[in-house]
């Protein structure tokens, strides 16, 4: 009546590994195929990690072709993280290549210091 109790999944995974290598069939070159997938997803993480090696100019260049110079906006062009974004527009706005017009709380959108929309506007108050 009783028969053989059904096995856990990793119970059946270790039987089926053991009848593959018993056969000879081996699963390195998946393995393999799975480590290379791995590395190439790590040194994307890192190229993401690291400011691009462009000028101010260039840099400049790039940027003003956007709609809105935002932190993800850049950090998109530039196939940078979003941390190192941040870095980059600060250290451009330090150097007075561009200069913060509008947003709050960390979502700053920017404008090149020579640019027409660069200067912020101001509400005029009514005369009394």
């Amino acid at each position: 009546m009783g028969g053989t109790k059904k096995k856990s999944i990793s119970q059946a995974d270790k039987a089926q590994s053991a009848q593959d290598s018993a056969q000879g069939d081996t699963k390195k070159p998946e393995k393999k195929t799975a480590k290379e997938a791995k590395l190439a997803q790590q040194q994307a993480k890192q190229q993401a990690l690291i400011a691009p090696k462009m000028d101010d100019k260039q840099l400049l260049k790039t940027l003003v072709t956007l709609k809105a110079i935002t932190v993800y906006n850049t950090a998109r062009a530039l196939s940078l993280n979003a941390a190192i974004a941040v870095q980059l527009l600060k250290n451009l706005e330090s150097k007075n290549v561009i200069k913060k017009v509008g947003g709050y709380s960390g979502h700053y959108i920017y404008a090149p210091v020579g640019a027409p929309g660069s200067t912020q506007i101001q509400q005029s108050q009514p005369a009394s």
